[in-house]
């Protein structure tokens, strides 16, 4: 047994979570062909070890996100903080709105339509009542809305938003005092001491997302069979063409556009960037949670010499605004309504349709199937009446787990490829960065 052990571990994690993955995949996908029955009384056993996964992750995300925010925003000079700030929120709008219009010229392309569209969307209407009955992204009035909060109930709550906010100013605060206050025999301040807690506290979670990331291939690997148990069958039926579309604007984001701006800006080979991210990416897609997601980001960050003072501000707003993959996966929708119904797509429908799907982004937060919320403000923005919008909704539904897996890689690749890039040109990463495992 002890040489079972010491041989699992000696495979690199990236492989055993690939494994993991792959196994579900096949795994999943014959299980599919299961009787209900007998699907829904072996699905109870497996599931809960994915569940375990997102929970571990969620349980380490929001101290992170608090006490990494505050050491990076009280690191750095207040006019340096500023540049950055304002840089990481230019980089992730630009991205926004490069994605909405590639998704919008994508799927207009593509132009995907579905047969037997009434019949899928009527087996869907009682999760559609649910959608509608829960909350709503609300798009740029929700995002100013949330600005501030109770920060003890934002992190009770799991509102990235709020907490991201407080963290942010606290840290500023923080900064401003440390300026301020000198002490005359050259000791630390009350701040400073604090402020080490801080950095302790953030070590030690570091070390937490060690441990569970040994726990990955295992979660992974019930993500994988219990998503495709329950959904692969369908990328064979009727949404066949729909989830290709999806799939090919997400590839041109990840590995056209971002390598692009990598190239442009860095000047460095983009896709060994893109290698070196390759966890963060493997986790969105797998959990289908941005937020899940966030812990490995940072660790990766931490691997490549990005400063703390840009990664714990960048990543965690990116996880909280910056959805890339709503962007491009929004527009498929809206034109398959168009197509659907038969309604032509004007210019002035299209900007409109842009407008929309960017703000909406920003309402999506960091969590599985988000961008379903939006699909309501973006269909009736786009001029389609309520029936119409709740056919379109209810197709989504049908596919949205598949779909969302490949949303969450573009929009946590996203983020992760800005804050690379704004470190780079500010000189705020490692020459030498540590060696990865291959």
């Amino acid at each position: 047994m002890k040489k079972f052990f010491s041989a699992y571990f000696a495979v690199p994690l990236i492989w055993r979570i690939l494994a993991g993955f792959v196994i579900g995949i096949v795994l999943g996908i014959t299980a599919s062909h299961l009787e209900k029955e007998t699907l829904d009384a072996v699905l109870p056993y497996i599931e809960p070890f994915g569940t375990l996964l997102i929970s571990m992750l969620k349980m380490i995300v929001f101290p992170i996100i608090f006490f990494s925010l505050i050491i990076g925003s009280a690191s750095l000079p207040l006019k340096k903080s500023g540049k950055l700030g304002g840089a990481v929120l230019l980089w992730y709008f630009a991205t926004s709105v490069i994605a909405a219009l590639f998704g919008i010229a994508t799927a207009y392309f593509l132009n995907p339509e579905m047969s037997g569209a009434a019949e899928a969307a009527a087996s869907r209407q009682s999760e559609l009542a649910a959608i509608k009955a829960g909350p709503s992204g609300g798009g740029l009035d929700a995002f100013l809305v949330n600005l501030f909060a109770n920060p003890f109930q934002a992190l009770a709550e799991g509102r990235f938003l709020a907490i991201v906010i407080f963290s942010i100013l606290f840290g500023l605060a923080a900064r401003v005092l440390l300026d301020s206050v000198k002490t005359p025999d050259g000791t630390k301040t009350h701040i400073e001491a604090f402020l080490d807690i801080c950095r302790a506290a953030a070590s030690i979670s570091f070390k937490l997302i060690d441990w569970v990331m040994e726990y990955f291939p295992f979660g992974v690997f019930a993500l994988s069979f219990v998503n495709f148990a329950r959904n692969g069958f369908l990328l064979f039926g009727p949404y066949l063409r729909i989830v290709l579309c999806v799939i090919a604007c997400v590839s041109g984001m990840i590995f056209i556009v971002y390598p692009l701006a990598l190239f442009v800006v860095c000047r460095q080979n983009p896709y060994k960037v893109l290698l070196r991210l390759r966890e963060p990416i493997l986790t969105a897609f797998v959990t289908r949670s941005s937020a899940a997601a966030l812990p490995v980001s940072l660790r990766t960050a931490e691997k490549l010499g990005i400063s703390s003072s840009l990664s714990s501000f960048s990543l965690p707003l990116g996880c909280t605004i910056n959805m890339d993959g709503v962007c491009v996966h929004l527009p498929v929708f809206v034109i398959l309504a168009s197509n659907i119904f038969g309604v032509p797509f004007t210019a002035a429908q299209m900007l409109i349709l842009l407008v929309s799907v960017v703000f909406a982004s920003v309402g999506a937060g960091g969590v599985p199937g988000g961008s379903v919320f939006l699909l309501f403000m973006v269909l009736e923005n786009a001029g389609f009446d309520p029936a119409q919008t709740a056919m379109i909704v209810a197709l989504a539904l049908g596919i949205n787990p598949i779909l969302d897996m490949f949303e969450t890689a573009c929009n946590v690749t996203g983020d992760n490829v800005c804050t690379y890039i704004i470190a780079e040109r500010n000189g705020l990463i490692g020459r030498d960065p540590p060696k990865e495992t291959p």
